[in-house]
């Protein structure tokens, strides 16, 4: 018997300079992210990190760089011409 593959969740949001990714399977709340973001762009809801406010976000990349289960990551759009 072949078992199917099921896509990972990945909850998203981006404006037109930074797409920010959260997989809510490995977050386990740690509020490690929340607490670095300078310009408090991050939250939390139910025990999981979610974007508060993308417009805030300056791509300082603090909260994937600490998160310590991978569970975010900051990617910069190029900016239309």
């Amino acid at each position: 018997m072949t078992k199917g593959r099921q896509a990972e969740k990945v909850e998203e949001w981006e404006n037109a300079k930074v797409r920010i990714r959260v997989v809510p399977r490995y977050c386990k709340g740690c509020e490690i992210c929340v607490k670095l973001c300078p310009v408090r762009a991050l939250g939390m809801e139910r025990f999981k990190s979610k974007v508060a406010d993308i417009d805030k976000c300056i791509l300082c990349m603090q909260c994937e760089m600490r998160c310590p289960d991978f569970a975010i990551s900051v990617e910069r759009k190029e900016e239309a011409p």
